[in-house]
């Protein structure tokens, strides 16, 4: 099959989604796809397109660019994606709301290819939290383009029963509705740093380090978490609070409230690590928090739990969902800064009872989430998506 991925940017300096794309395409190509990826210039270099090799990098120039929102575009967008989409099978888009999607979606619908959407948490109008106007354009962008998209998408993808649930309060039926699980590269968790090159790296020593790791946005729930480790430190001080991400847009106000506790001596900002560098972060952690007040699904605790590092996540999210399923580590109810000191002040308590958990969980990714056990899920979601648009095209 010929696959073509679309989304706003491919950076090298960000994980998450992107990451997922980074991995999948790959997995495909293994496997004899031909495979690209249609995205913008934006933070793009030679060697990183080199090394995405044998995928196809089809990156278009882009202006707008500014952290937290989707506007890597320019009018060159419209006269590349006319020539590249007509070359696949198949289109996969990565989240619904961004100007990419419109072009693609209408050239997908004049040259009658199938495509299917994933919308990596990015559904709802209304994220926790946030008021005014990204509401208001998130709105307006579903009631001339959004609905479309998703009313004549082939299939669309959700990794757990808290996705299905949004695309249902969207209207899409449940025979639209692909659920497959979040696929790891189990592989890039087979060679470990050992422990302590994060800690020498940044001066910590031998204190207990409680961490968070992705995108630093007011979404993620860090106050929630400065504020419950501030809690803690009042009654032990052989902690500190390790910030691992990018800054999405929260970071000075973050810092803010750092400098409101007086806590700038215990809260380390350490910027976006990838690589080496992030597997050593994580091995060093002794729990990984997130504390999101919004999040579809855990990616980064289960990269920590593949490190060997017990987690805590918001019961209320699709992360929670996930983590519960394999009983991968410990929920807490977002804002309850009392529970969240006591599970952490458990874990750090009784490292062997959290370790054992963490072991059973690495065992259940290993053997049900890899890319390379699980990537044939793709491959039938597509397969479908292009006999179902044969079909339609015959029948009109």
């Amino acid at each position: 099959m010929r696959v073509l991925h679309i989304f706003s940017f491919l950076s090298p300096n960000a994980n998450g989604t992107i990451n997922i794309i980074r991995k999948l395409s790959m997995a495909l190509a293994r496997r004899e796809h031909e495979v690209g990826v249609f995205t913008s210039d934006f933070e793009m270099t030679d060697e990183y397109k080199y090394s995405l090799y044998p995928v196809r990098i089809y990156a278009y120039s882009s202006w707008f660019n500014k952290p937290g929102l989707y506007l890597y575009s320019s009018p060159s967008l419209v006269l590349e994606a006319r020539k590249v989409i007509k070359e696949f099978d198949i289109l996969h888009l990565h989240c619904l709301r961004s100007v990419q999607n419109i072009v693609v979606y209408n050239y997908a619908r004049k040259y009658g290819i199938p495509y299917v959407l994933d919308q990596h948490g990015s559904l709802p109008r209304f994220a926790a939290g946030e008021t005014g106007y990204k509401w208001l354009l998130r709105w307006l962008f579903d009631i001339t383009f959004g609905n479309r998209i998703l009313r004549n998408a082939a299939k669309v993808v959700a990794q757990n029963d808290f996705a299905v649930k949004e695309y249902k309060k969207f209207g899409v039926e449940d025979d639209k509705i692909a659920l497959i699980p979040l696929l790891f590269p189990i592989e890039d968790f087979a060679d470990l740093p050992s422990r302590g090159k994060f800690r020498e790296r940044y001066g910590i020593g031998e204190k207990r380090v409680i961490m968070f790791f992705g995108r630093i946005a007011r979404i993620k729930g860090l106050d929630f978490l400065v504020e419950s480790f501030y809690e803690l430190f009042r009654s032990r001080q052989d902690i500190v609070l390790a910030i691992v991400g990018p800054d999405d847009g929260y970071q000075a106000k973050l810092k803010n409230l750092v400098s409101e506790l007086n806590l700038a001596e215990q809260v380390l900002f350490t910027g976006f690590l990838s690589g080496r560098d992030k597997l050593a972060a994580l091995v060093d952690a002794d729990v990984v928090v997130q504390p999101s007040r919004y999040e579809q699904a855990a990616w980064a605790p289960v990269e920590a739990l593949l490190c060997g590092t017990p987690v805590i996540v918001s019961g209320h999210s699709g992360a929670g969902e996930d983590i519960s399923r394999m009983d991968a580590g410990y929920l807490v109810e977002y804002g309850d800064k009392n529970q969240m000191v006591r599970v952490i002040q458990s874990i750090l308590d009784d490292p062997a009872k959290a370790k054992a958990k963490v072991n059973r969980a690495k065992e259940y990714i290993t053997d049900n989430l890899s890319f390379t056990k699980r990537i044939e899920d793709y491959e039938k979601l597509y397969s479908e998506s292009i006999r179902g648009n044969r079909q339609a095209r015959r029948n009109e």
